[in-house]
């Protein structure tokens, strides 16, 4: 569930979201700021825990980018204290686009026998209809103790934009990725397979005339491989 401003959020993501993320029974926590966001959900692998997710908003000023500082904790359901928590300032960057929703993807990232990551996915977009640009970032997080721990940042999971005149003349694309967990392994865990859907779209002409030209590529797999402190992610991969 999530809560921004005091209002529910946006509708959920897109299809390109892997399953495991309907909403919890939880309740986010109210948040003070009218662009904070706050996101809960109820742990499937570990009945009893609820992840929370708390996204403060940070003016830049004139000189600088607006931010979001973000709080994570596990906590008992039925209990009112935080058991592990993480907190990293300016981890979401809002560089000419705008926080749109905040979800936890809960699917079965388990990357040991005993190890399982849950996903925090950040959907942004620019709002322009001339340029537009969409996105949506993957991090992972693992418990440790009392910490929790991120294991892939920003992995960049969808993408789309491109430049047109409004009328006809432009050029579009679009970028999907899945993830999928590998037999292999290194520094023990579990290698992420990650498969890249890629189209493109030119369209010329005026009026009734316009004619738009789709490209659909080959699928491309890319094997991520954790370095012993998080998932090395190919130039392109990661979002800003």
């Amino acid at each position: 569930m999530t809560v921004k401003s005091g209002v529910m959020g946006c509708a959920a993501l897109c299809g390109y979201l892997i399953a495991g993320q309907a909403l919890g029974d939880c309740t986010p926590v109210l948040m003070s700021g009218k662009d904070d966001v706050s996101v809960c959900k109820d742990w499937p692998a570990y009945p009893g825990l609820t992840i929370n997710v708390e996204a403060r908003f940070e003016p830049g000023g004139a000189k600088a980018l607006d931010t979001y500082d973000l709080d994570l904790s596990v906590s008992m359901n039925a209990q009112p204290y935080q058991i592990a928590t993480y907190h990293q300032p300016a981890a979401i960057v809002l560089d000419g686009v705008a926080l749109r929703e905040l979800t936890l993807d809960t699917a079965r990232y388990k990357l040991t026998s005993d190890v399982r990551a849950f996903g925090v996915r950040a959907s942004l977009s620019n709002g322009s209809r001339l340029i537009p640009l969409e996105e949506n970032q993957l991090s992972l997080y693992v418990k440790e103790g009392e910490k929790l721990r991120p294991v892939l940042h920003k992995l960049v999971v969808y993408r789309y934009g491109g430049e047109w005149d409004g009328n006809c003349v432009g050029e579009r694309y679009e970028t999907s990725r899945t993830v999928e967990l590998a037999k292999t392994s290194s520094y023990g865990y579990a290698d992420l397979i990650v498969k890249t859907h890629e189209t493109s779209t030119s369209s010329v002409g005026e009026g009734d005339a316009c004619e738009n030209k789709t490209t659909t590529y080959k699928p491309v797999l890319t094997t991520l491989r954790y370095d012993g402190e998080s998932y090395v992610l190919p130039k392109g991969f990661k979002g800003d």
